[in-house]
C-alpha cells in the first residue's frame, strides 16, 4: 500500500489532535519536522507513538536542517552527527521507521572525498544505533541543488555500502536533474526495494537546481503515482507548503486510480 501524510505534526500540545485529524481523513504517515531542533523529550515521544501505532500511522523524523558531514571543521561533523544520533534516540521512543536528513555540502572538497566523509559518518552513527539497540533507519534524502550532496548515485551507493536506509524525494531530483528526469526514470533506480520512504511536492527550479518549494499539482501528482507499483510497501511525505491539503489530494488521487 501507499501512505500519504504530511511533513509536520505541529507542537506537543496538538500533536495528537492532530494525529487523529490526520487520521479521520484517511492519511497513514507524518513526519515530524525536527528541522530547527528537538522539541520533544521521551515521556511525550511514547505518549505520540503509541497514539500513533493506535491509529495506523507510520510515523518519521526530519533531522534538524543544521547538519553537514562533509564540513572542513571536525567539530562540525560531530555536532551534526549528534544531532542525527539524538533524532534517532527520539525516535526509537516514537516507534518511528526512519530519521530523514539532508547530508552535507560539497563545498570546496572534492567530490569522492565528500562522499568518502559522509560514508564514515554515517557508519559511525550506525554504529551507535545498534550499541542502543535503537530500532530505527537513518535515511539520508536525495537533495535538489546540485552543489549540495545527494545525487540518487550517491544516495544508493551509502545504502550499498553502509546498510542505511534513504529517503527520495522525487520533486528534489526532478529539479536537479533541471526538469529532464522522468518519474519512471526515478523510479527505476529505487525498484528493487521492497520498501521505500519518499518525498514530493510541487518545485521551483533554475540552473543550479531547486528554488523552492510550492503547492502540488494534481497533474505532477498523478503522473508520479502512475509510475509507483500498488503492491510495495511505499510512504509519500507531502513537504508543499500546504503538506496536509496536499497529502489529502494525492491519497484521492490514488484511489481513483
Amino acid at each position: 500500500m501507499i501512505r500519504f501524510g504530511p511533513a509536520g505534526l505541529g507542537g506537543v500540545k496538538e500533536a495528537i489532535i492532530n494525529l487523529e485529524s490526520y487520521a479521520k481523513h484517511g492519511l497513514k504517515a507524518c513526519e515530524i519536522a525536527f528541522t530547527y531542533g528537538i522539541y520533544l523529550n521521551e515521556k511525550e515521544a511514547i505518549e505520540i507513538g503509541k497514539k500513533a501505532k493506535e491509529l495506523d500511522i507510520k510515523l518519521s523524523i526530519h533531522a534538524p536542517y543544521w547538519i553537514n558531514l562533509n564540513s572542513a571543521e571536525k567539530i562540525k561533523i560531530e555536532k551534526s552527527k549528534e544531532r542525527i544520533i539524538d533524532c534517532c534516540r527520539i525516535g526509537h521512543f516514537l516507534q518511528a521507521s526512519c530519521v530523514v536528513f539532508h547530508a552535507g555540502f560539497y563545498g570546496k572538497i572534492e567530490r569522492e572525498k565528500c562522499y568518502e566523509n559522509v560514508k564514515k559518518a554515517i557508519i559511525e552513527i550506525l554504529e551507535e544505533v545498534k550499541r542502543n539497540k535503537w530500532n530505527i533507519k537513518i535515511a539520508p534524502e536525495t537533495m535538489g541543488k546540485i552543489n549540495v550532496f545527494g545525487s540518487v548515485e550517491d544516495i544508493l551507493k551509502l545504502v550499498k555500502e553502509t546498510g542505511c536506509g534513504f529517503c527520495i524525494d522525487f520533486a528534489h531530483l526532478y529539479a536537479r536533474s533541471n526538469g529532464k528526469m522522468t518519474y519512471k526514470e526515478m523510479y527505476e533506480y529505487i525498484k528493487e526495494f521492497k520498501e521505500l520512504h519518499c518525498h514530493f511536492s510541487g518545485i521551483e527550479f533554475g540552473d543550479k537546481g531547486e528554488k523552492n518549494h510550492k503547492k502540488t499539482s494534481r497533474e505532477e501528482a498523478k503522473r508520479l503515482l502512475e509510475v509507483l507499483p500498488k503492491n510495495k510497501d511505499t510512504v509519500i511525505i507531502n513537504e508543499s507548503p500546504y503538506p496536509f491539503e496536499d497529502a489529502v489530494m494525492m491519497k484521492e488521487i490514488w484511489e481513483r486510480m
